[in-house]
């Protein structure tokens, strides 16, 4: 299997500022080191969507900052595309790297205007400039505001712009930082479709998402990745790390109201009665049979109306990841 991001031990730490009094009291005090990755070690697959997800300050920004050679690392190694990251030229022609800083752009310069000035800085060929300018414009739905000044763009326009500009020398690897950040739903759901529908499933392209959305990174994902304290902690389709630390499954189930008593391998919650029916949660126990429990159950007389399985949620898994990791520390 083929990739197209690889790290290895990853590692980066950064010097945390002093105040001025600090300094005044301190002068030949020590500058406090705070780590933000401790040994990344993580393989994207091409043309595979990967979420990153972690709390703040978990290291996910930094790890994208490296991949795309506007920090180095203290240790480690990163591949992406093929080329080690310390041959930035080699990697930033394969790579496009989309974020929500609005001060990359000048303001009273059109869309237009914008694309062609980074279009010289990609080494994009000044006779097809134009073209590929105008298919960017036009795939990002902004053909009919090209010449409007970015100062006038909202949000999510503005973030289509830098979409577009990331794709201007057609890099086959994408990274997005919080695309969806301050977007609207409307326009969040818009940019979601267009990222796994145009350019993962159509121009097949590699795509690692840094977000804080967890149900951003169920609909988009192939495979998620949980970051936190600067390590990666899970990764894994979304089926396989929801399903992390969860022992034996869950239904529930709709009864007809009876007094009885409900006993077996398993565990009930949320028994309530209304409307006629009685619902409840069933947590089967490891190594117990569906068929089993509802064959007791009939058998002591219960009217069972329906039975859903319960899949686990992704939002349930992160939060037990973070747990874990803050009993273990």
């Amino acid at each position: 299997m083929s990739y197209a991001i690889e790290t290895s031990g990853l590692e980066k730490a950064f010097v945390k500022p002093r105040s001025i009094r600090e300094i005044v009291l301190h002068p030949f005090g020590r500058a406090e080191r705070v780590d933000a990755l401790r040994g990344v070690d993580l393989a994207v697959r091409e043309g595979e969507i990967l979420s990153l997800l972690g709390p703040n300050g978990a290291g996910k920004t930094t790890l994208l900052k490296i991949l795309s050679c506007l920090v180095l690392p203290d240790r480690g190694k990163a591949i992406v595309g093929g080329h080690d990251t310390s041959r930035e030229n080699a990697v930033k022609r394969r790579l496009g790297f989309v974020h929500t800083d609005e001060r990359s752009f000048y303001w009273r310069l059109s869309a237009r205007e914008n694309l062609r000035f980074f279009a010289r800085l990609y080494d994009v060929p000044r006779r097809t400039t134009e073209r590929r300018i105008d298919e960017l414009l036009a795939r990002v739905e902004l053909a009919d505001d090209a010449d409007r000044p970015f100062s006038g763009f909202s949000s999510g326009m503005k973030q289509r712009v830098s979409i577009a500009r990331a794709l201007l020398h057609d890099p086959p690897i994408l990274l997005l930082d919080e695309p969806t950040r301050s977007l609207d739903p409307a326009s969040a759901m818009r940019l979601r479709r267009f990222v796994a529908d145009e350019l993962c499933r159509r121009d097949g392209k590699t795509i690692l998402l840094a977000t804080h959305d967890l149900r951003e990174a169920e609909v988009l994902s192939h495979r998620v990745a949980i970051l936190v304290h600067g390590r990666v902690r899970e990764i894994g389709s979304v089926q396989e790390v929801r399903r992390r630390g969860v022992h034996g499954e869950s239904y529930r189930l709709e009864l007809d109201p009876s007094p009885l008593a409900l006993a077996g391998p398993f565990r009930t919650r949320s028994d309530e009665t209304a409307d006629g029916v009685r619902r409840v949660t069933l947590m089967l126990a490891p190594g117990a049979r569906l068929d089993d429990v509802l064959r007791e159950l009939l058998a002591a007389g219960a009217g069972i109306r329906s039975c859903d399985r319960i899949e686990p949620d992704l939002e349930q898994a992160f939060s037990r990841i973070l747990e874990a990791e803050e009993r273990g520390a």
